[in-house]
């Protein structure tokens, strides 16, 4: 399955890459640390590199989350297809909806702020939406050929259903872990 262009690109140039990483690392990190205010000077030095290479990379503040944004999608992609390698048919369609909830809980300044500065139905969102979109009917569509999902399901009530899990503002990882497990049993055929 062929996954849509996501909207920020790593460098090809060894030594631009290897501080696009660094810098999307240290990002990920400040964030999940400080939420989205996280000083920019200190993503910088904890990447090891000049607030200038920051800005030559990424122009400002969105930028960075953007990419790391990104490289989050990417990352709850490459679980499903991984996930749909190594396990049968509904085993991976739980284990990715877990790792979606899991990450979900986690990520809500990162995606909140984005939404902000670009608007839910912006080219970005878009792109990561039918990303994530096209990994998770991989696994719901080889779930429903086996049998063990009902036949009737549509990811994007399932996607509903684990967005509105993680939208409880005191919602801990225990709690939406509990409720989705409620929701998988009502997936099995």
């Amino acid at each position: 399955m062929t996954s849509t262009p996501l909207p920020t690109t790593r460098p090809a140039r060894a030594d631009a890459a290897r501080n696009y990483d660094l810098l999307v690392a240290a990002g990920r990190e400040a964030f999940a640390e400080h939420g989205t205010d996280a000083s920019l000077e200190e993503i910088a030095r904890r990447a090891g590199v000049g607030i200038g290479t920051l800005y030559r990379r990424f122009p400002n503040r969105t930028a960075l989350l953007e990419a790391v944004y990104v490289d989050e999608i990417q990352s709850v992609c490459n679980r499903a297809y991984g996930f749909a390698d190594e396990l049968g048919p509904y085993d991976a369609l739980a284990a990715w909806l877990r790792s979606f909830v899991d990450y979900s809980v986690s990520k809500k300044s990162l995606a909140g702020e984005l939404t902000v500065a670009l608007g839910k139905d912006s080219e970005f969102f878009t792109a990561c939406k039918t990303n994530v979109r096209d990994a998770g009917e991989l696994l719901l569509e080889a779930a429903k050929a086996d049998g063990s999902v009902r036949p009737e399901l549509q990811l994007m009530d399932i996607l509903r259903l684990v967005g509105g899990i993680t939208m409880g503002r005191d919602m801990s990882r225990e709690q939406a872990g509990r409720l989705l497990e409620i929701v998988l049993a009502g997936l099995r055929a």
